[in-house]
């Protein structure tokens, strides 16, 4: 059934009259239950659990890949440079375990997933990974009950559990575009609920994106602003001193493969550096990649994603690009302030 998964996100993109027929009624039926299951939680339902500490969550309407986690990552270390301790939770999606684990230097891939992995490698932040978050939640603040703050890597509509502040991932590239629902569109929620959240964030844009987003009518949050990606020097996976930079691949015969969400924004990364790109495999979001998936070239490079999951032993040739997100206007100092946390030498004073 992949080709037809692959049929309806290019129908997303550039919508076929017949599809859109098919797919309208079934959009309707998906927007009603998750309406009703909104309801569920908010009349009580179907319960919802509150942790002891506040927690935020991170999240999208989309499904997958609009750039949340290199974000998720940067508003981690604008807290820690405030000395907040926070701690992300998470399902761990793509994982094999359905053990609650609390991400270690000995952690792998298939017991934590990719993206927690990932986070814990560049943030060294304190993770758990559960089969819901409120478990990864309680796991996470036995272990480390000096938390002052959980950060919910994804989960927005995990309405199982309490959140004390929202705030909403959104392509910058996708304002003022018509979507619809589930299966119709890639929307997990109607555009309506980003006036609901605390907060929406444009990935990748800008503040002409903002305003238009505002003038749209599409934001009426109590903040909202936007992120830029920055690409530092590629590292050999095998031996991560050793950096390159885009010029050093000229002449080479150069190809990327990646696991993500759309893995098209890497490629396109990728040529945007000036690197010639003679083949580029796209695999499904979180896939592990094997043996026979790897392209033969003289250079194969791969994201962070994808590299916090490989183990030995690995070819030789293989480059990460590593990347970080940048916001603006600081995110972390709207948290602080809503959630009025002190930070950790002002409470030991």
């Amino acid at each position: 059934m992949g080709w037809l998964a692959s049929l309806i996100q290019r129908h997303w993109q550039h919508p076929y009259t017949v599809l859109t027929i098919l797919l309208w009624p079934l959009a309707r039926v998906f927007q009603m239950i998750a309406m009703l299951r909104c309801w569920f939680y908010r009349v009580g339902i179907l319960s919802s659990k509150r942790l002891s500490c506040p927690v935020v969550v991170i999240g999208n309407i989309h499904v997958g890949g609009v750039g949340k986690t290199p974000l998720v990552a940067a508003l981690v270390k604008a807290l820690q440079q405030r000395q907040i301790k926070v701690g992300i939770i998470s399902r761990g999606y793509g994982r094999s375990s359905t053990d609650t684990v609390i991400i270690n230097a000995r952690t792998n891939a298939s017991e934590a997933g990719d993206e927690p992995l990932m986070l814990f490698q560049q943030t060294q932040a304190p993770i758990a990974v559960a089969t819901t978050r409120e478990a990864a939640g309680k796991a996470l603040l036995q272990a480390h009950p000096d938390l002052q703050l959980l950060l919910s890597d994804d989960g927005l509509q995990h309405y199982a559990l309490k959140r004390d502040i929202e705030i909403v991932v959104f392509p910058a590239a996708d304002i003022g575009k018509k979507m619809d629902l589930l299966p119709n569109g890639p929307l997990r929620e109607s555009l309506g609920r980003l006036q609901s959240v605390d907060g929406v964030l444009f990935s990748q844009g800008d503040t002409i994106a903002v305003q238009r987003a505002q003038q749209l009518g599409m934001v009426k949050t109590q903040w909202s602003g936007y992120s830029a990606l920055n690409y530092a020097d590629f590292y050999c996976l095998n031996q991560p001193q050793q950096t390159a930079q885009a010029i050093e691949f000229a002449g080479k015969h150069c190809a990327a493969i990646a696991a993500i969400g759309r893995p098209q924004g890497f490629f396109q990364a990728l040529q945007s550096l000036g690197i010639d790109l003679k083949q580029a495999v796209a695999l499904k979001d979180h896939a592990v990649i094997k043996p026979a998936d790897w392209p033969v070239a003289d250079v194969i490079f791969i994201t962070e994603k994808d590299a916090a999951k490989l183990v030995a032993p690995l070819p030789h040739n293989i480059w990460v690009l590593p990347l970080s997100a940048q916001i603006c206007p600081d995110v972390a100092e709207f948290i602080q302030s809503r959630l009025q946390l002190r930070n950790s030498d002002t409470i030991k004073a």
